[in-house]
């Protein structure tokens, strides 16, 4: 089950892969990272599909992660009394706290206290996905007068957004603490926490998890990138959520962001996801179109870790043609001579560390004798993840005795996560690793490895050993 490419793939579960037979078609056809959105479906459900997905591990005898994606706060207006009204351009409108008055054309409740203490003059309101925009006039603790900017059709509980402050909750709800409590009790690998404004929210989430699972930053509001190298660096990866990224600010920004947050991750070393409407008409088409297969190409070009499907693998009615697609792309953009170019234009300096000095030397040696795999040997990751953000040209064989481990490997960059027993010392360390290398179909006798670790091994962080060795 080696794939033929590094990028990684996330295919989201739901209604149209459920069973055993489509979850198995979609690991075969692509898939190394299995995302459950916990904004849809009940426990039951997902629990379900987590016991597949780990009977599927133990009959492949794959390594497959798990994420679990939060939902994060969800911002709604009240109802109104007479059914959907409509907002005209220069329209005035007021928002308050009376959720127990039904709206009429002139106001509605918006039960979130938390919004009027953020808001000031001038700032925007975003409603029903962006559809509809106000501008604050005028502003309280339980009220805000507005006029409208773009009107529209506004109905009962549509969406909030607010682009331009720092909503003060915690991207934490009581449904994402419940559903996170069950998570953990699955087993799960990422946990992705919705909505993050700054490094304070993974910091409440941290407190809760500790080093139990990796933590993905949904990067979707503007405040976000605001406090971008803070978040990243209190991360253990982020997902460019491009979907909400997009409504609360305009559309050709995004782009842009996108390449910046790809930038940064890379730096410090952080996996990074793209997400949100990149095979989007795959949901009820077998092909896509040539906007989104070079979309998925683009972010591959850049760098990212991994591509991500939602709706086309979890509700659509082409889940295998999505994947296989998604699959073909990668393969077709990392063949092509330009995208190991423009990884090498865009590499840049590793911390000034042991693991770093370890990273540059790997990245020399392999260029210079061209080894068959660099093994980076880790109980927490770390050693293959400092070399993922390398991105070598020779494939990395992330040998761990930790199971958890080498789930969690299965988001990062060009690593083959594989078991491997515990070792005593150096000498048997590199035997493992030798013997590894032809295990799992990546060279033979003769052929030249680079073996990672740190020393003492079973100790994390502390990648600071670079071995040479040929397989015997």
């Amino acid at each position: 089950m080696r794939r033929t490419r590094n990028a990684k793939i996330v295919a989201t579960l739901g209604p149209a892969s459920s069973d055993r037979a489509a979850i198995e078609a979609l690991f075969r056809a692509g898939a190394d990272v299995f995302r459950l959105n916990f904004s849809h479906g009940a426990h039951e459900d997902h629990r379900v599909r987590y016991q597949i997905i780990r009977d599927l591990e133990r009959d492949l005898g794959r390594p497959i992660g798990v994420l679990l994606d939060l939902q994060g706060p969800k911002l709604r207006i009240g109802t109104f009394a007479q059914g959907p009204i409509q907002l005209l351009k220069d329209d005035l409108f007021r928002f308050d706290l009376d959720r127990a008055t039904a709206g009429t054309q002139q106001r509605v409740a918006l039960p979130h206290p938390e919004i009027f203490a953020a808001l000031e003059p001038g700032a925007n309101l975003l409603l029903d996905d962006g559809r509809i925009r106000v501008r604050v006039n005028r502003c309280g603790p339980d009220f805000a007068e507005t006029t409208v900017v773009v009107g529209g059709i506004l109905s009962d509980r549509k969406g909030v957004n607010v682009p331009d402050v720092v909503v003060p909750v915690s991207a934490l709800t009581p449904k994402d603490r419940a559903d996170l409590a069950f998570g953990l009790t699955l087993g799960v690998d990422w946990i992705a926490l919705s909505f993050v404004q700054r490094a304070e929210d993974i910091a409440e989430l941290r407190t809760l998890v500790g080093d139990k699972v990796g933590i993905v930053a949904k990067l979707e509001k503007p405040a976000a990138i605001q406090s971008l190298e803070e978040i990243v660096l209190a991360s253990d990866a982020v997902m460019v959520a491009r979907g909400d990224l997009g409504v609360e600010m305009p559309a050709e920004k995004v782009p842009g962001i996108q390449k910046r947050i790809i930038r940064s991750c890379r730096q410090h070393g952080k996996p990074v996801i793209i997400a949100t409407q990149m095979l989007e008409s795959m949901v009820t088409s077998p092909v896509p179109t040539r906007a989104e297969a070079s979309d998925v190409a683009n972010a591959i070009y850049d760098g990212a870790d991994a591509v991500m499907l939602s709706a086309e693998s979890a509700s659509g009615k082409y889940p295998l043609e999505a994947v296989s697609v998604m699959n073909r792309v990668i393969e077709e953009t990392e063949a092509d001579p330009t995208h190991r170019k423009m990884l090498e234009d865009s590499q840049t300096p590793p911390p000034a560390d042991f693991a770093g000095g370890i990273a540059i030397a790997m990245r020399q040696i392999a260029a210079l004798l061209d080894p068959v795999a660099i093994v980076a040997y880790t109980n927490s990751g770390y050693s293959a993840f400092v070399m993922s953000r390398e991105r070598p040209a020779a494939p990395i064989l992330g040998l761990t005795p930790q199971q958890t481990t080498a789930r969690r490997l299965a988001l990062a960059w060009g690593v083959h996560s594989a078991l491997s027993p515990q070792v005593a010392n150096v000498g048997e360390m590199t035997s493992f690793a030798c013997q590894a290398v032809v295990d799992e179909g990546f060279g033979g006798r003769g052929d030249t490895v680079v073996v990672i670790a740190g020393l003492p091994l079973a100790q994390s962080g502390t990648t600071n050993l670079l071995r040479i060795a040929t397989i015997a």
